[in-house]
């Protein structure tokens, strides 16, 4: 996995700072990056802050700056950064990462079972919009896609609106893929609100576990999520939002995966993409194990119907997060390499696998893998 925060001694960094990291050339407001074994830094005019690996002379260093930095190795010339006041440095934006993502909440109104990334009950709405309002201007204007992710969007209510608003103003070219429940958009004004900033490349990943709604309230742990979600589905697509469904494979979805599919095309055919994704196997999923733990043999059949179904019908339906040698060769053109870098890791067992190149591999952060992992043969 790659670090995405290191730590050093603040020294004058009285509030956060952000800044593109680089070690060359420094732009004004930028956060100069001194490794060890460098020449002794200068003073640079219109530095934002100064970043010093262990090791470097630190004497001609002045303005807020973060000293003696165990660990560099993960930042990239052109990276975004906030220095804190704490010395911790933290890597908001990776130049040469395809998944980047805004984060806007830890709080969430669901609950699900398998949440990788259990919410909180913390009042961080405005400390993190006022830190991506900062962000998004910084962003490299030729940046392809943009996540927004929590926690549960929605929550901002419309500081959500505008951050988008945001984003269409200066990244007019980037993609925007926000992950949300859809519970909101039950109600017409929510979607009609999103609707109306008139963003050209929004799509919503919204997750629905079952074709029923006592299912998809157990795994999500909500009462009334199954209706608030395919309503909230329904309104969107109503104001022309785009939407994409994603339901996680495990233990209680998988036996009516065939039944969901069917649902989503006569229901859901609006949608403009379909992701079957694999579990991650941390947060509240190892509390949950025995509940949820499916080995792929047990899903292949009902993936494969499910699959072949919605693409039969010409619906765009990709598999996430699930290596190639568990899954039918069938279902090997679905697969897409969706585990972001910084948490991406081959196993072992996957040495001398004749498809390593195009798998996507596993999360670094799961507690648990499949043992039927294996190399596949040529």
């Amino acid at each position: 996995m790659v670090a995405l925060k290191t730590r050093g001694r603040a020294e004058g960094v009285r509030d956060t700072i952000l800044g593109p990291v680089s070690w060359g050339s420094v732009s004004p407001g930028g956060v100069q990056l001194v490794r060890a074994g460098s020449p002794a830094p200068r003073p640079v005019s219109g530095v934002a802050a100064t970043l010093a690996e262990e090791g470097v002379d630190t004497a001609l260093i002045t303005g807020p700056r973060v000293l003696g930095l165990r660990s560099v190795d993960h930042l990239d010339e052109g990276d975004i950064v906030a220095v804190h006041p704490s010395g911790i440095v933290e890597t908001l934006f990776r130049v040469r990462s395809t998944n980047n993502a805004l984060f806007v909440t830890d709080r969430c109104n669901s609950n699900c079972l398998m949440c990788s990334q259990p919410p909180r009950d913390v009042d961080d709405v405005d400390r993190l919009d006022a830190v991506n309002r900062r962000l998004v201007p910084l962003v490299p204007k030729e940046t392809e896609v943009l996540g927004i992710t929590g926690g549960e969007p929605t929550l901002l209510g419309g500081r959500l609106i505008r951050l988008i608003g945001l984003l269409r103003d200066e990244l007019p070219e980037t993609a925007v893929h926000m992950l949300t429940n859809g519970r909101a958009f039950a109600w017409p004004h929510v979607a009609r609100s999103l609707a109306g900033v008139e963003h050209p490349r929004l799509v919503l990943g919204v997750p629905l576990y079952a074709d029923h709604a006592a299912l998809h309230d157990y795994v999500v742990q909500a009462r009334d999520a199954f209706a608030q979600t395919v309503l909230g589905l329904h309104n969107l697509g109503r104001y022309e939002v785009g939407v994409e469904v994603r339901v996680v494979l495990h233990a209680l979805t998988v036996p009516r995966l065939p039944e969901l599919a069917e649902f989503v095309f006569r229901h859901l055919p609006f949608a403009e993409h379909v992701a079957f994704m694999g579990l991650e196997y941390t947060g509240y999923t190892p509390h949950n194990g025995g509940l949820l733990w499916a080995e792929p043999d047990k899903f292949a059949g009902p993936l494969e119907e499910a699959v072949g179904y919605l693409a039969g019908f010409g619906m765009n339906v990709s598999v996430y997060n699930l290596q190639h040698c568990l899954l039918p060769r069938s279902l090997w053109p679905f697969a897409k390499p969706s585990i972001s870098a910084w948490k991406r890791e081959y196993l072992p067992a996957c040495d001398g696998c004749a498809v390593k190149g195009e798998c996507g591999g596993v999360f670094g952060t799961s507690k648990r893998h499949s043992e039927s992992i294996r190399p596949v043969e040529s």
